[in-house]
C-alpha cells in the first residue's frame, strides 16, 4: 500500500465496534506525516470535509458520511527494551499492553483490553480501574490542520483531565501521530479495586504486571459483552462528577447510590447504577438496546444503524434527568453526522 491510499465509496461497517451500516464519500488510509498533508490538500481541493477515526471503538457513525474519512494505517507494537519510548499512533492500542507487560514494565496494565487504536488514547484520556493514559505520558505529536504541521505537546499542556484533553475538546483540529510514554521497571500494582484484588492467592508482592493485565481482562469479561458477538462502543456514559449540592439532592432521591469522593467536594457516581434504576439495564428497542451485563453498554442487534444508537441513547439520558436531575454525558462521539445527531 502507498503512503495514502485514497479509497472512493467505503464501506465503513467493519471499521466501527457497534457494526453500524455506514459508507463514506472517500476512506484515506495514512501513514507518515507527507501522506496526512496530501490527504488535507486532496480533500481541501474537492471541498470536502476530513473526519478523523481512529480504531472505530468509540464512534457513532451515521448511514453516510458525505466527506473524507480519514484514519491512520495499523502499525506493529514495539520492542519495549526501555521504560520510555515513542508509539505510532496507528498501533492498536491492546497489541501496546500486551507488548508492555509481556516485558515485565509497569504503567498500563490497568488499561489491558481497551479497544481503539494508540492515537484514541491522548483524545479521550482513557482510563480504567484507577489508571489513565494521563499517568504514563510525556508528550503527543499532533498534527494541526490550523497550521498544517505536526508538533509536540508536553502532557501538561494537553489539559488532561476525567475523559477529557485539549484534542477532545477541538476534535476537528487534531489528528494524533505518535505519543511518548514512559512506564516503570519498579513493581507498582493498583489494585484498589475491590474486583483486582482478588483472588488473593498469589499475594501481591510476586504480581507482575501481566499478571494485573489477567485480571483486568478476567473483570472485564465478566463484567462487559463481547463485542464480537454484541457489537459495541464499551461504556456509553460519563460516570457524571457532582458538586456538593447536586450530590445532596441525589441522595435524598437515591440514599444508597454510592459516590466516591474527589478534590474540591465533588463526587463521582457510577451512571450504571442510575440507568439501571430507571429500568434500562436489559432492555431493548428494536435493532438496539442496553447490554444486560452492564447498563453502561448499549447493544447492537443488527438491522440499525446510528440514528437508533442516538435515539436509545438520548431516551435513557432525558429518562435519568428526569428521575434524579442528573445530566449523563454520552463517550463516544457522533462522527461524519451532516446534522446534528439526536
Amino acid at each position: 500500500m502507498s503512503d495514502l491510499d485514497w479509497q472512493p465509496d467505503a464501506d465503513l461497517a467493519e471499521a466501527n465496534a457497534l457494526r453500524l451500516p455506514s459508507r463514506a464519500l472517500v476512506l484515506a488510509r495514512v501513514s507518515g506525516r507527507d501522506a496526512i498533508r496530501e490527504a488535507f490538500d486532496r480533500a481541501g481541493e474537492l471541498d470536502l470535509p476530513v473526519h478523523v477515526l481512529g480504531g472505530g471503538s468509540n464512534v457513532v457513525l451515521p448511514p453516510r458520511i458525505e466527506g473524507v474519512v480519514l484514519q491512520l494505517a495499523p502499525s506493529v507494537a514495539p520492542v519495549f527494551d526501555r521504560p520510555q519510548l515513542v508509539v505510532d499512533g496507528g498501533c492498536n492500542w491492546d497489541a501496546l499492553v500486551r507488548a508492555s507487560v509481556s516485558a515485565g514494565y509497569w504503567g498500563i496494565e490497568n488499561l489491558a483490553a481497551i479497544p481503539g487504536s494508540v492515537g484514541a488514547a491522548p483524545v479521550q484520556n482513557i482510563g480504567a480501574y484507577g489508571a489513565e493514559w494521563a499517568d504514563v505520558c510525556v508528550a503527543v505529536e499532533a498534527y494541526d490542520r490550523a497550521t498544517g504541521s505536526c508538533e509536540w505537546r508536553d502532557a501538561a499542556d494537553c489539559e488532561f483531565a476525567y475523559r477529557d484533553s485539549v484534542f477532545k475538546r477541538a476534535p476537528a483540529r487534531w489528528l494524533i501521530t505518535r505519543v511518548e510514554m514512559r512506564l516503570s521497571v519498579r513493581r507498582e500494582p493498583r489494585l484498589d479495586y475491590p474486583a483486582l484484588a482478588e483472588p488473593a492467592a498469589s499475594g501481591s508482592a510476586l504480581l507482575t504486571p501481566f499478571d494485573v493485565s489477567e485480571r483486568v481482562m478476567a473483570v472485564r469479561a465478566r463484567r462487559l459483552p463481547d463485542p464480537t458477538h454484541a457489537p459495541n462502543a464499551g461504556s456509553f456514559f460519563k460516570n457524571p462528577v457532582l458538586g456538593a449540592d447536586a450530590w445532596r439532592r441525589l441522595r435524598e432521591q437515591a440514599p444508597d447510590c454510592p459516590g466516591r469522593e474527589l478534590a474540591g467536594g465533588r463526587v463521582k457516581v457510577p451512571a450504571a447504577g442510575l440507568i439501571e434504576a430507571v429500568g434500562w439495564r436489559g432492555r431493548s428497542e428494536g435493532p438496539v438496546g442496553v447490554s444486560e451485563q452492564h447498563a453502561l453498554v448499549l447493544v447492537h442487534h443488527g438491522g440499525g444503524d446510528g440514528r437508533n444508537v442516538l435515539a436509545l441513547a438520548s431516551r435513557i439520558q432525558e429518562t435519568v434527568d428526569a428521575r434524579f436531575g442528573v445530566a449523563l454525558e454520552r463517550e463516544p462521539v457522533a462522527l461524519g453526522w451532516s446534522d446534528a445527531p439526536i
